[in-house]
C-alpha cells in the first residue's frame, strides 16, 4: 500500500522550526536545471552597480555566468559596443565575460569611466548585467589658505571650519594637534557631521596653536590635513585700559558677552529644517547648541515614539540615528537645548523615501511542451516604480512576437509554450532614486525524471528533532514525489510526514521507531526515478550536571563541574569558554574529563564559564558565572578642601568593590607633631559618600587616610593625604581625674591625668593647681607647674577637707575655669576603740553583735567600717582552753550591729571591735565571752553489724564527729523486710549515750532487717544513719525435699515430663536426659585418648565394653536447671549461695544455656516437655550427681558453699556451673 503525498507549502513548518527556514528556503528556491541540459544563459556574478576603483591598481570589471551552450560575452560603454579587441590594455578572461584593464602599465584610470553592461549569450537566449558605473577614487589636497589666529573672550562660542575637499568616496573627518594625538571631545566641545568642531563656550584651557583637521581617504589609504588653527582665549580681566585701546573690536571673533547666556543652535539654523533620507540607509540628524553653562540636548519625535531597538545617541547626545529606516520614520523630530537660563529648540521634518526593492523578483521557469506559466515581477518605492520588460536584452515591444506570451503589467503569462519560446526576459523597476534589474528565463524541455541526491545516503539525527531526507530531482514537466518505507512500501501518513516543494521529506519529530530506509520516487509523463534514503536516530547528547554560580575570594580555587551523557555511538568532544572564548593559556586552568578547576583565582578571571559539549550531530552548552569578590582596593586620589581652624573637607576616589558593594569607609589619622607613625580612628562615613566633613583640634599636624569596607572585610589603607597644621589655640578643656588625698598625715598629694598633646592645642602646656581648706576663710593657693600629673601640699592638719582645681594653660591662653572638687589631708590611724560592746546569741550558730560608734573626730580619716575578731576559746564540754585561729568580720559604713554566722554550737567565744579608716585599725574594744547553746548531733560515724546467728545481730558503732552538745541516749529502730520488700512492724529501742555496741535477740531466722539508728543531746535528734542485715539459716530445719509420680510420655520429637514436689519453696528443679547413641560414641572417643592405650594391648576389648555399660547406666539422665526467677529479699535458708563469694544472690542464666522455645519452661503442673532436642541437660552442681530413684524421688543437694559472713544489702542468686552434662538447654 502507497500513499501519495501532497506537495504542502511553507506554512506547515512551524515557528519552533527557525533554524530550518534558511536551508529550505534555499532548497524551495527557482529549480535548478543541470547543466548537461540545454538552458539559456544565467548571471552568476558582475560587479557592482557604483564601483569606485582604485587608480593606482588594474580595473577588474565582473560578469560570470552559466549556460547549455556556455554562453558568448559582450560588453557596452556608456550605451553603445564595448569592442575589447581594439584596445590593448583591455583583455577578457577566457570562457568568462570578466575583463582586465591593465593601467599600471600605462593609461590612466580616469580614461575607462563610464557605464558598463556585459551581456551573457548561446542559443537560448541572453542574460544581461546591471549598469555598472566605473569611477576612479579621489583625495583631492586641500586648498592653500592663510589661517589668521582667533582670539576671543572666555565663555564665547567658537566654530572651526574644516572644509575638507571633495573626495571619492567622501572622506573620514577627525581633529588632532602636531603630535597626531585626538582633541578631546565632551558636550562642550564636539565634532559635527560635516567635520566642522564646535565650542558651546571656550575655556582659557583651550588655548593651543595646533588645531588640524585632518581627512582620511579610506579607498587610496591616504591622510590630507589642512593648515593648523591657532586659538587664544582670554580674559577681559586681563585687558588694562592700554591693551584694550590697541586692540579693535574686529580682532575679537564675534561680540558676545562671556556672562552666562542661554542657548542658541550653531547648526542648523532657525527653528525647523527638513531632512529627506532613504529606506534602508542610516537617518542622522544633529543639533549642537552654545550657551553658558553648556547646554544638554535631548530629541523626541512629535506624534510618535522613537523606535527602542534602532536608535542610537552619538556626539554626547547632539546626534540621532536611526538605523534601517523605513517609511515609518517619516514625522517631525525635535531638538531641545537647555541649561539653567533657558532652553530652545529645533524641528527637523523628516521624509523617508525609497529607492525600488523587491515584493517578487522573477524566477527561471522550466517548462515542458505544451505547458502554462507565468513570470512576476512585482517591486515597490517611494515613489512607486515603472516595470518594464526587456527579452534578451532587448525591450521587449520591439521584440519578436510571441504567440505563447501574453503581458500584463508586472506580469508575462505563458500559454501552450513550444521550444522556441524558450528566451531570456529582463525585469527593470526604477523610479527617481535608482532601479533593479533581474533575469530569468523560460525553459522548454521535455526531460524525464532525475534524482540528484547520492543513492543509499545515510542521515544521522539526534531524537526528537526534525529529520530532512532530501530527494533533489529534475524533470520536464515537473515530476510528482512519492515517498515510501521500508522494504515492503510501507505507506507514510501526512499528520507525521511533510513533503516539500523540492522533494525533500520532513519528519518534524523523529523517534527512535523512525529509523529504517525510506525511497524517494519521482514520476513524470516521461518515466520515473527512485532513490533509497537512510535514517538512523541517536540519542540526544545532554549535560546532566551542569557547572553552578560560584563567588569565590581572590586567591582562592574553583571547580565547575560538567557531566554529559550521550548516544553510545557518538563520540563527545567536551570544550571550556571564557566569555565565550578560549580559556587563557595558562597553568592556573586545569580540564579533565569532568571538570574546570582555576587555581589562585585573580579578578581577570571573572566571567562566565561555558561548557561546550559536541558531537558530530548536536551540541549542548551550559554556563555559569564566575565572581571573584575581595575585599575593596585602597581608595585615592585624596584631597582636602576648605581648610579652615577646626575643620577640612576629604573627598577620595573609592577603589574597585571587587564585586562586593563597599558598606563604609573608614577615616583615621595621625598627628606627626605628636604621635608620628601612630593612627587614631576619625570617622565612619556610608559606602555612597566619598566626601567627609571632618572636625580637627588646634595645633595638629593631621594627615588623613581612608579604608573601605565590604562584606569581605577590610582594604588597605589609602596612601596619606597632604598634611595639614591647624593654628595654636587656648586648651579646650581641664585634666580630669583630678583627687586630693594625702600620702602622710601632714601632707595634701593633688593628682590629675594630664592632657595629651592632642589636647594641647598648643605649644607651652602647663597646669595651673589651686587649692584651700574647705570650712576656712584662706584665700586660694596656686601654683603653676609644668607637665606634670601631681602636686603635694606640705605642712597641712590632718584630715582636713579642701577645695581643689587645676586648670590647663598653653602660649595661647587659658583653657575654660575648672570644676572644684573636694579633697582631704593626709589620714592617721584612729585613736578610740567602740564602745559598749555586747553580745545577743540567736541561736546555735548564730549571734548579733552591737556597739557604741567612736566620735568622729577620733576617726582621723574616712571611716571605712568596724571589724569584729571572733575566735572559739575552748569546748564547753571539756572546758580545756586551746587556741582557735581567729576570725574577721568587717561590715562597712557606719554600722553599730551586725551578725556572726556560721558559729559551732555549745562553744565558747570571745570577740572585740574595732573601728578603720584610710590609713588602718584603731585599738580594740575589751574582748567579750559568749556561750552557743547545744544543738542537735551530727549522725553517728559509722554504724556495722557483725556476728548474724540464727536470732541475733551486734550492732558496732562510732559517736557522732560533732556531737553539737552532750549526748543523752541512741534510738535505734528496725523493722524485717519480706521476701517482697514489704516492710514488717517497727520497733524503737533507747541506748545509753555510753555505749558503742549492742545485741539484739529473738529475732527471725534468714530473715532481712532494716536498722535506723541516731544520737540525740537536749536539743533534740541528730541525723540517722541506716543498714540492712540478715540472720542466718538454720540447716537443720530444712526439709528434704521429695520428688514423686514421676511420669513421662514420648513423642517423636519431644518428652513431657511430670511429677509432684514435697519441701521447701523457691527451689530449682534439674532433669537429667541423654541419649544411649550419643553418649556411646563420646566414650569411644575418650578411651581412644593416650593415657588409655597402654591398656588396649591386654584387654582392650573387655575394659571398653564394661566402660561403655558403666556410662550408659550411669547416664541415662541428665540435669536441667529450671529456672524460677526470685524475690530480691527471698528467705536465705532457700536461696542458692554464689560459689565465689558466698554471698546470696539471683538466679541467672548462663551463657551456655539455650532458651527453651516457646512454651518451655517449667509449667504450673511442673511438667517439662522436651522438644526437638536429642542433647542431655546441664548437669548443675560441684561433682555430685543428682539423679532420680526408681520410685521417682529426687537424689542429690543444693549445691552451695557455707557463708563466712554476714550479707550486706541486697545481693542475688545465680545457678551453680554445670560440669557433667554432655548436652544442655533452658
Amino acid at each position: 500500500m502507497q500513499l501519495k503525498i501532497m506537495m504542502p507549502k511553507k506554512k506547515h513548518l512551524s515557528a519552533g522550526r527557525a533554524p530550518l527556514i534558511l536551508f529550505l528556503c534555499q532548497m524551495i528556491s527557482a529549480l535548478e536545471v543541470p547543466l548537461d541540459l540545454v538552458q539559456p544563459p544565467t548571471i552568476t556574478q558582475q560587479s557592482p552597480k557604483d564601483y569606485i576603483i582604485d587608480p593606482r591598481e588594474n580595473i577588474v570589471i565582473q560578469c560570470e555566468a552559466k549556460g547549455k551552450p556556455p554562453p558568448s560575452f559582450s560588453w557596452t560603454r556608456n550605451g553603445t559596443h564595448f569592442d575589447i579587441d581594439k584596445d590593448p590594455l583591455v583583455t577578457m578572461k577566457s570562457g568568462s565575460g570578466t575583463l582586465t584593464v591593465n593601467i599600471m602599465s600605462e593609461g590612466k584610470a580616469e580614461t575607462y569611466e563610464g557605464v558598463y553592461q556585459c551581456t551573457a549569450r548561446n542559443e537560448r537566449g541572453a542574460a544581461i548585467s546591471n549598469n555598472i558605473v566605473i569611477r576612479p577614487s579621489r583625495s583631492p589636497l586641500w586648498t592653500k589658505e592663510k589661517l589668521e589666529r582667533i582670539t576671543l573672550r572666555n565663555g564665547q562660542s567658537l566654530v572651526l571650519p574644516c572644509r575638507p575637499p571633495v573626495g571619492l568616496p567622501p572622506p573620514i573627518i577627525f581633529w588632532m594637534d602636531n603630535s597626531f594625538q585626538r582633541l578631546p571631545q565632551s558636550e562642550r566641545v564636539s565634532q559635527g557631521l560635516n567635520g566642522d568642531l564646535y565650542f558651546s563656550n571656550v575655556l582659557p584651557e583651550d588655548t593651543r596653536e595646533d588645531y588640524i583637521c585632518y581627512a582620511r581617504f579610506n579607498h587610496t589609504q591616504t591622510i590630507q590635513q589642512k593648515q593648523p588653527i591657532s586659538v587664544k582665549v582670554i580674559s577681559v580681566d586681563e585687558l588694562n585700559d592700554t591693551i584694550a585701546a590697541n586692540l579693535s573690536d574686529t580682532e575679537f571673533y564675534g561680540a558676545k558677552s562671556h556672562r552666562e547666556r542661554p542657548p542658541t543652535f550653531l547648526t542648523p539654523e532657525g527653528n525647523a529644517s527638513r531632512k529627506e533620507e532613504l529606506r534602508g540607509n542610516v537617518l542622522s540628524l544633529e543639533c549642537i547648541a552654545e550657551g553658558l553653562p553648556t547646554p544638554i540636548i535631548y530629541w523626541i519625535k512629535e506624534d510618535g515614539t522613537l523606535p527602542i531597538n534602532r536608535t542610537f545617541y552619538r556626539n554626547f547626545k547632539k546626534t540621532l540615528q536611526i538605523v534601517q529606516v523605513t517609511e515609518a520614520d517619516s514625522g517631525n523630530y525635535q531638538c531641545i537645548a537647555k541649561n539653567a537660563l533657558g532652553a530652545i529648540h529645533h524641528i527637523i521634518s523628516v521624509t523617508v523615501k525609497a529607492a525600488p526593492y523587491w515584493i517578487i523578483a522573477p524566477q527561471n521557469l522550466v517548462l515542458s511542451p505544451g505547458e502554462d506559466g507565468t513570470l512576476i515581477c512585482r517591486a515597490n518605492g517611494n515613489p512607486k516604480p515603472r516595470i518594464s520588460w526587456l527579452l534578451n536584452g532587448v525591450l521587449i515591444e520591439i521584440a519578436p512576437d510571441d504567440p505563447s506570451r501574453k503581458i500584463d503589467g508586472d506580469t508575462i503569462i505563458f500559454s501552450n509554450v513550444q521550444e522556441r519560446s524558450s528566451a531570456v526576459y529582463q525585469c527593470n523597476a526604477s523610479n527617481e532614486y535608482g532601479y533593479l534589474l533581474a533575469n530569468a528565463f523560460v525553459n522548454v524541455l521535455a526531460e524525464p525524471p532525475r534524482i540528484f541526491t547520492s543513492a543509499d545516503t545515510l542521515y544521522q539525527v539526534i531524537a526528537n528533532r526534525p529529520a530532512l531526507l532530501d530527494c533533489a530531482f529534475f524533470g520536464s514537466p515537473l515530476p510528482t514525489i512519492e515517498w515510501f518505507k521500508g522494504a515492503k512500501g510501507s505507506a507514510l501518513r501526512e499528520d507525521i510526514y511533510v513533503l516539500h516543494e523540492n522533494g525533500t521529506l520532513e519528519i518534524p519529530v523523529a523517534q527512535k521507531d523512525s529509523t529504517g530506509t525510506y525511497t524517494c520516487v519521482a514520476r513524470n509523463k516521461l518515466g520515473m526515478a527512485k532513490n533509497d534514503i537512510h535514517l538512523e536516530i541517536k540519542d540526544p547528547t545532554r549535560i546532566i550536571k551542569q557547572p553552578e554560580y560560584a563567588v569565590v575570594q581572590r586567591g582562592s580555587t574553583v571547580s565547575f563541574e560538567c557531566i554529559v551523557k550521550h548516544d553510545h555511538t557518538l563520540i563527545p568532544t567536551v570544550t571550556w569558554l571564557k566569555d565565550h572564548g578560549e580559556l587563557p593559556s595558562d597553568g592556573r586552568f586545569t580540564v579533565d574529563k569532568d571538570h574546570l578547576v582555576v587555581a589562585d583565582v585573580s579578578d581577570d578571571d571573572g566571567g562566565t564559564y561555558t561548557c561546550v559539549a559536541n558531537t558530530t550531530l548536536d551540541s549542548v552548552s551550559a554556563s555559569a558565572v564566575l565572581s571573584v569578590v575581595d575585599v575593596p582596593n585602597p581608595p585615592f586620589d585624596l584631597e582636602l578642601t576648605d581648610q579652615l581652624d577646626r575643620s577640612v573637607q576629604l573627598s577620595w576616589t573609592p577603589g574597585d568593590d571587587n564585586n562586593s558593594p563597599i558598606t563604609k569607609f573608614i577615616i583615621e589619622y595621625e598627628d606627626a607633631m605628636h604621635e608620628p607613625g601612630l593612627w587614631h580612628h576619625q570617622t565612619e562615613v556610608p559606602g555612597a559618600q566619598t566626601t567627609a566633613q571632618l572636625k580637627l583640634s588646634p595645633y595638629v599636624n593631621y594627615s588623613f587616610r581612608v579604608m573601605a569596607v565590604n562584606s569581605l572585610g577590610r582594604s588597605l589603607p589609602s596612601e596619606a593625604s597632604e598634611q595639614y597644621l591647624t593654628k595654636a589655640a587656648e586648651p579646650d578643656k581641664n585634666p580630669t581625674a583630678v583627687e586630693g588625698l594625702g600620702s602622710e598625715p601632714d601632707n595634701l598629694v593633688i593628682t590629675w591625668k594630664p592632657l595629651n598633646g592632642f589636647e594641647s592645642n598648643g605649644p607651652g602646656l602647663q597646669y595651673k593647681v589651686s587649692w584651700r581648706q574647705k570650712d576656712g576663710d584662706d584665700e586660694w593657693t596656686s601654683m603653676v607647674v609644668a607637665d606634670v600629673s601631681k602636686y603635694i601640699v606640705s605642712g597641712t592638719p590632718t584630715f582636713v577637707p579642701y577645695l581643689i582645681k587645676v586648670q590647663a594653660l598653653n602660649d595661647a591662653g587659658f583653657a575654660p575655669e575648672p570644676a572644684v572638687v573636694l579633697g582631704h589631708s593626709g589620714e592617721d590611724l584612729p585613736m578610740v576603740a567602740p564602745g559598749n560592746v555586747h553580745v545577743n546569741v540567736v541561736n546555735s550558730t548564730l549571734a548579733e553583735v552591737h556597739w557604741d560608734p567612736v566620735p568622729l573626730k577620733s576617726i582621723r580619716g574616712h571611716l571605712q567600717g568596724y571589724r569584729i575578731y571572733y575566735w572559739k576559746a575552748q569546748s564547753s564540754s571539756t572546758r580545756n582552753r586551746r587556741h582557735i585561729e581567729k576570725k574577721i568580720l568587717t561590715f562597712q559604713g557606719s554600722k553599730t550591729h551586725g551578725m556572726l554566722p556560721g558559729l559551732e554550737p555549745f562553744s565558747h567565744y570571745t570577740l572585740n571591735v574595732r573601728v578603720v579608716n584610710g590609713k588602718g585599725e584603731g585599738p580594740a574594744s575589751p574582748d567579750r565571752v559568749f556561750n552557743t547553746p547545744e544543738g542537735v548531733p551530727s549522725a553517728p560515724s559509722s554504724l556495722k553489724i557483725v556476728n548474724p546467728t540464727l536470732d541475733s545481730l551486734t550492732l558496732e558503732w562510732e559517736p557522732p564527729s560533732h556531737p553539737n552538745g552532750i549526748l543523752t541516749e541512741y534510738t535505734l529502730k528496725y523493722q524485717p523486710i519480706n521476701s517482697t520488700h514489704e516492710l514488717g512492724p517497727l520497733v524503737d529501742l533507747k541506748i545509753p549515750a555510753n555505749k558503742t555496741r549492742w545485741t539484739l535477740k529473738n529475732l527471725s531466722f534468714s530473715t532481712r532487717y532494716k536498722f535506723y539508728f541516731y544520737a540525740q543531746t537536749v536539743a533534740g535528734s541528730g541525723s540517722q544513719i541506716t543498714e540492712e542485715a540478715i540472720t542466718t539459716m538454720d540447716e537443720g530445719k530444712m526439709v528434704n525435699p521429695r520428688i514423686s509420680k514421676l511420669t513421662t510420655a514420648t513423642a517423636e520429637t519431644s518428652a513431657n515430663i511430670s511429677w509432684e514436689y514435697e519441701g521447701q519453696e523457691h527451689v530449682n528443679f534439674y532433669v537429667e536426659y541423654g541419649v544411649a547413641g550419643t553418649m556411646a560414641s563420646r566414650q569411644v572417643d575418650i578411651a581412644t585418648q593416650g593415657w588409655f592405650i597402654g591398656l588396649m594391648c591386654a584387654v582392650a576389648l573387655l575394659i571398653l565394653i564394661l566402660l561403655i555399660v558403666c556410662f550408659i547406666r550411669r547416664n541415662k539422665g541428665g540435669k536441667y536447671p529450671v529456672k524460677e526467677k526470685e524475690d530480691a529479699h527471698a528467705d536465705p535458708e532457700i536461696q542458692p549461695m554464689k560459689e565465689d563469694d558466698g554471698t546470696f544472690g539471683e538466679y541467672s542464666d548462663a551463657e551456655d544455656h539455650k532458651p527453651l522455645k516457646k512454651g518451655s519452661r517449667t509449667p504450673s503442673d511442673r511438667t517439662v516437655k522436651k522438644e526437638d532436642s536429642d542433647d542431655s541437660l546441664v548437669d548443675y552442681g560441684e561433682g555430685v550427681n543428682g539423679q532420680f530413684n526408681e520410685d521417682g524421688s529426687f537424689i542429690g543437694q543444693y549445691s552451695g558453699k557455707k557463708e563466712k559472713e554476714p550479707a550486706e544489702g541486697n545481693e542475688s542468686s545465680e545457678a551453680p556451673s554445670p560440669v557433667n552434662a554432655m548436652n544442655s538447654f533452658v
